[in-house]
Formats: C-alpha cells, sequence, structure tokens
C-alpha cells in the first residue's frame, strides 16, 4: 500500500492503465485529424472516433450516431439545456430542474432566467429525492424540459429517472439527464428510461480529463438542438471543434471497460463503502449519514462527523487520505453545500461533512488504513473540543 491513498473518485478517477495504453499510438503514429479525408492519418483517426463513439453508445444502449463529443459535462449540460432553450423558444419558455444539480446545470439555468425563461427549482426530501408528485405539479402547457441528474455528485442519492422519464414523455416535455455520476458505476438505458439526452464525462470513468459527451436522441422524438459552439461543421454542427482523438479513443477503451466489469466492481465497491460506513458508525460515533442509505451509488459515502469541524478534519488526514470535504461548494468557499441544506441538513452538521468516494482501485487494506486514520483524528479533534466535552458530560 502507497501513501497518499485516494479516495475521492466523485471528483475525478484516475486514468485506467488499459486506457492509457489504448490512448497513446494517436498521440505518436495514429495522430491524424478525424476531418481529414484525404489521406490515411486522417482516416484512421476518423475510424478510431467512430469505434470509440460505438462503444459509448452500446453503454448506455443508444446509436452511435446519437453521441456528440464534448470538453465535457458541463459543455454537455450547457449544451442540452441552452441548445432546447433555443430551438424550442417559441413552445415554451418553461424549464424544471432541482436545487441540487450541478452548479454546470443551476447556473445555465440561472442565466436563461436573465434572457426569459421560467425555471422551476424542485425541493428534496431529506435522503436528496425530488417529490413525483411535485414533478407533476410543476409541468405548464409552456414546459419544454425536465433536467434532473441520475445520481448526486455530493451525497450519492440516485434519483427516480425511470418515472421521470414517464412523466416527461406522458406531456411531451423533454428530459435531460445529468448522468456523470452513474455511468459506468450502475446500469443507464436511455431507451428504458426514457432519457432523451444525457451528459456524459470521460474522467469520471477513469478516462481522460477534457473529453465528454452529449447523448442527444434521434427518433420518438428527434430532438434538435441550437449549437452554443459554432465553425466547421464538426459532430453533426452541434460541436465544432477539432476532435480530441485520443482522449476519445481512451473514453471509448473506458466505456468497453465499465460494460465488461460494471457489476462486479459495483459489489466490491459496496463492500467497501459498508465497511467503511459501518467500522467510522461504531468507533467514533456521533455520525450522521447524507443522502440515502438504500438509493445512493455503491462507492459514494458523505458523512457528518458532529463536533468536528469538517475542514479541520479534512486537513488532518489530507496528505495520507484524499477525500473531499461537503462543507464549501469551492475551496475558497467556507459557506456550507448547497447540496446539505436543500437535504435539510443543520449547518453544523453540514460543516462537519467528508464525502470519502470509493473506486476501481482501492483496496480493503486502504479502507482499513483510512479507518483507523480518521477515527484517530476524530477522537483527537473531539477531545480538544470544549463543545464535545460539554456535550458528553454524563454519558458513559
Amino acid at each position: 500500500m502507497k501513501l497518499p491513498i485516494y479516495m475521492d473518485n466523485q471528483s475525478t478517477t484516475p486514468v485506467d492503465p488499459r486506457v492509457l495504453e489504448a490512448m497513446l499510438p494517436y498521440y505518436k503514429e495514429d495522430f491524424g485529424n478525424a476531418a481529414s479525408r484525404s489521406h490515411a492519418f486522417g482516416e484512421h483517426a476518423r475510424e478510431a472516433v467512430e469505434n470509440a463513439r460505438a462503444k459509448i453508445a452500446h453503454l448506455i444502449n443508444a446509436q452511435p450516431e446519437e453521441i456528440v463529443f464534448t470538453s465535457g459535462a458541463t459543455e454537455s449540460n450547457n449544451l442540452a439545456i441552452k441548445g432546447i432553450a433555443e430551438m424550442y423558444r417559441d413552445k415554451g419558455n418553461h424549464i424544471i430542474t432541482t436545487t441540487i444539480e450541478h452548479k454546470s446545470v443551476l447556473d445555465t439555468c440561472k442565466f436563461l432566467e436573465t434572457t426569459g425563461f421560467r425555471v422551476t427549482y424542485l425541493l428534496v426530501d431529506r435522503e436528496g429525492l425530488i417529490s413525483l408528485e411535485d414533478l407533476r405539479k410543476a409541468i405548464t402547457p409552456k414546459t419544454i424540459l425536465i433536467s434532473v441528474m441520475y445520481a448526486n455528485n455530493e451525497v450519492g442519492t440516485l434519483e427516480p429517472v425511470n418515472e421521470i422519464g414517464k412523466i416527461a414523455k406522458e406531456h411531451n416535455v423533454f428530459f435531460h439527464c445529468d448522468a456523470v455520476q452513474a455511468i459506468g458505476k450502475i446500469p443507464v438505458n436511455v431507451q428504458v428510461m426514457g432519457i432523451d439526452l444525457v451528459s456524459i464525462s470521460a474522467h469520471k470513468i477513469y478516462g481522460s480529463k477534457g473529453i465528454g459527451a452529449l447523448y442527444v436522441r434521434k427518433r420518438n422524438p428527434r430532438v434538435r438542438l441550437v449549437p452554443i459552439i459554432h465553425g466547421g461543421g464538426h459532430e453533426d454542427s452541434l460541436r465544432s471543434g477539432t476532435l480530441n482523438v485520443p482522449a476519445i479513443v481512451g473514453f471509448g477503451r473506458a466505456a468497453e471497460i465499465c460494460e465488461h466489469e460494471m457489476n462486479g466492481e459495483a459489489k466490491r465497491t459496496l463492500h467497501l463503502r459498508e465497511k467503511l460506513r459501518k467500522e467510522l458508525t461504531e468507533k467514533v460515533g456521533e455520525v450522521h449519514l447524507n443522502g440515502s442509505l438504500e438509493k445512493r451509488l455503491p462507492g459514494n459515502l458523505n458523512m457528518s462527523f458532529q463536533f468536528v469541524e469538517g475542514e479541520t478534519l479534512l486537513n488532518e488526514i489530507s496528505e495520507e487520505v484524499a477525500v473531499s470535504s461537503g462543507s464549501a461548494c469551492t475551496s475558497a468557499n467556507l459557506e456550507p453545500s448547497y447540496v446539505l441544506k436543500a437535504l435539510g441538513v443543520g449547518e453544523d452538521l453540514a460543516h462537519t461533512s467528508i464525502r470519502f468516494g470509493i473506486g476501481r482501485f482501492n483496496t480493503e487494506e486502504e479502507v482499513d488504513y483510512a479507518i483507523n486514520r480518521v477515527v484517530k483524528v476524530v477522537k483527537h479533534l473531539r477531545a480538544q473540543s470544549p463543545i464535545y466535552s460539554k456535550a458528553t458530560v454524563g454519558k458513559v
């Protein structure tokens, strides 16, 4: 076992060696531009891109021509939401989303509100789940898009996407799903789930950073978008720009590995997560799970350690165990997480939260080490806390 241990796999994942191996030839001998059709270098690059496109499509039960490559999920979310808004403005100006979406969804919606669109932000319950009844009530004749993430990036809660897809179809409303945290970890089937647009990112599934995709349904119904980047007509004119061939090849290989190994990997990461959760709960006490226990990503664990400042705990363990604090939206913002606040987590507890992200390369030995390190630091910090001492007076 090597230190530090990486347990922040919701933030990003290391590139799988098999993915890197697939990418390397496209930096060296097969370095052509996929848009160059006049020679073998360009043709080899184009063939590699289309092969990767087919693998990514297969992972979510889509058609290859429905996959549009982008620079990442932030761009995919922008293209999906702004693209629908501009294309269907004449039909309606109402969008429905939730209060716990990724900032690239929330900030895009906030921007659209300044241009005449109306956005409904659905509230969530203590587990982070929306109410399907609230969703139904929010739909109006002017609603053109529902945008709800599949798995929350902070607390791992899984939204009822199958039911959301059915409701969207009943009302002839497009359904966009930011499925960045879910794809490759749990099954995503756009046909069964009735999803019209899906945002995907390679670096969450052991691929390269800087490459993502947007699934755009071509039939039943056909989704049309106004592009947000122009010039050159790449990607069916939806996303112009020279394609990042090596990263796309790696993206395809990463998707292929996920398809073959996802079920076994999910069982293993769930086992490690539950070991971490149970032992931390037993050994330190006054620990609170944030989000749903049952409807949750296998590798996500977000916990609040009462009577311990989350940032302090993070600083004390970060040299040996890499995790993230749930108490800040950004490193420069020490306000409690907007996601935890939306779940109704009190400010005191929100400030004590830590997110553990268990991934493909974590081992049982690493989990044991992380448990021991966190327990030791939490007990040390609580021993120095007058608030903890006062709260535990008279307790055995």
